[in-house]
């Protein structure tokens, strides 16, 4: 099992680091009218997308949601008018795939207009523009009061035989590109799969309380980080379990210019 966990992660691993995800991008923003139409994305986060960084979040094109690899990445994006923008631009969340060929990231409203400079008008002139040129990078998530990873179990589980799972409020700036699971105090582990967006799957479910090891990239590598006690025995659809463990890894890319700041 050891081995063909391995042999998977550098598959995963191989397919995942492609992009430079730090390097300084340009490309150009538009805007959803109303975040309900990110939340029905394909990561799948529902409705609990909007509560993300106060519904600041974006569809992003192929490139960045990575296969559903990228949902939950975090990006600061700022537009580059100046007479209209601020410096410091706003933070937002990947949540949906963006398939147009015209821009790499469609925000929600609330999220362009936070580009905007804080003077009075400047959010609905912005607004008016439709589509703006920007220039965005990869930063770290931070959501304030939750400090821990969660899993939560998805309405599709059924016990005992199958088991679906999204992580939620990952730190770091960095990908999960595989998830190991096992009872607790066993080593007796057998791997999930994507099944599609932020939603992993599993039908070789252990008995008992269970226990996850996560593969993320990190550095140029990838690193695993184990959590030890997830889900209880008698987990259940539709709940939110504390992972007990935060990714806090910052992805190490040479790429030209690269930025290594947050901006004010």
């Amino acid at each position: 099992m050891g081995s063909c966990f391995l042999f998977f992660v550098v598959l995963l691993l191989s397919s995942s680091v492609d992009a430079c995800d730090r390097c300084l991008q340009r490309s150009k923003a538009a805007y959803f009218s109303s975040a309900s139409a990110l939340s029905s994305g394909a990561c799948s986060y529902g409705s609990m997308a909007t509560s993300f960084f106060a519904g600041h979040i974006a569809a992003a094109v192929p490139s960045i949601y990575k296969d559903g690899a990228g949902c939950g990445a975090c990006f600061q994006v700022r537009c580059n008018n100046p007479s209209l923008c601020s410096t410091r631009g706003t933070t937002v969340m990947v949540t949906d795939l963006n398939m147009s060929n015209q821009t790499d990231l469609i925000l929600s409203s609330r999220a362009f207009r936070a580009m905007a400079k804080p003077v009075i008008g400047a959010d609905r002139d912005l607004l008016r523009q439709g589509v703006v040129d920007i220039q965005y990078q990869r930063v770290p998530c931070d959501y304030g009061n939750k400090k821990m990873m969660n899993v939560r179990v998805e309405e599709s589980s059924k016990k005992p035989n199958y088991l679906a799972i999204k992580l939620l409020y990952q730190g770091g700036q960095t990908e999960v590109v595989a998830i190991d699971i096992a009872q607790v105090g066993s080593s007796h582990w057998s791997y999930m799969t994507r099944s599609h967006g932020a939603v992993w799957v599993t039908d070789k479910v252990p008995t008992g309380p269970l226990q996850f090891r996560f593969v993320v990239t990190a550095g140029f590598d990838g690193k695993m980080l184990w959590s030890q006690r997830v889900l209880p025995a008698n987990w259940e659809a539709g709940k939110i379990y504390d992972a007990g463990v935060q990714i806090t890894d910052i992805a190490q890319e040479g790429c030209d210019p690269c930025d290594d700041h947050i901006w004010n």
